[in-house]
């Protein structure tokens, strides 16, 4: 869904630092040495394409009011191929677990337990596949792995990660 209102960054840098940058060899949860807190890129009309193209859900998606601000909710929301990942400022690890956050999160996981859709947590390395009745946590995930759910009806039992 794209927002009728047209939002942008302002003073938010925190995919800055959440985000892994392939073409500047920058790992996910360390600042970007280009960036500049709360002011943005030094480098952004040089910015690699994959900084250009990148857009989280706060800014697409008018569902998401001013509380999930990136920089006011330290939560960076992006999709996944199959659902949606919430990716927490490594000083805030525990953030999706605070309100307004944890209730929504909640939803989208029932909603996505209905339609095949995932909602994983990313805090630090560790991901954490939420379901409307539990949380799986999957600890560290590596490039070559990937989540493999256990399913009653459209119910998710169990969760593990296989290469």
């Amino acid at each position: 869904m794209t927002s009728s209102v047209e939002r942008t960054c302002g003073d938010c840098t925190l995919c800055c630092k959440l985000m892994a940058i392939e073409a500047l060899a920058k790992p996910a949860n360390a600042w970007c040495q280009h960036c500049k807190p709360r002011h943005g890129c030094a480098v952004y009309a040089a910015r690699p394409a994959e900084c250009a193209d990148f857009t989280c859900l706060w800014l697409v998606n008018d569902l998401l009011d001013e509380r999930w601000k990136p920089n006011r909710s330290k939560l960076v929301l992006t999709t996944s191929e199959d659902g949606i990942e919430v990716r927490c400022d490594p000083g805030a690890l525990n953030a999706w677990r605070r309100e307004p956050y944890a209730s929504d999160i909640r939803a989208w996981a029932a909603e996505g337990e209905r339609n095949g859709m995932t909602v994983v947590v990313i805090a630090g390395q560790r991901l954490i596949l939420v379901t409307p009745d539990r949380e799986f946590d999957l600890g560290i995930v590596g490039q070559d792995e990937r989540i493999v759910r256990e399913i009653e009806g459209t119910k998710v039992v169990g969760a593990r990660v296989v290469n």
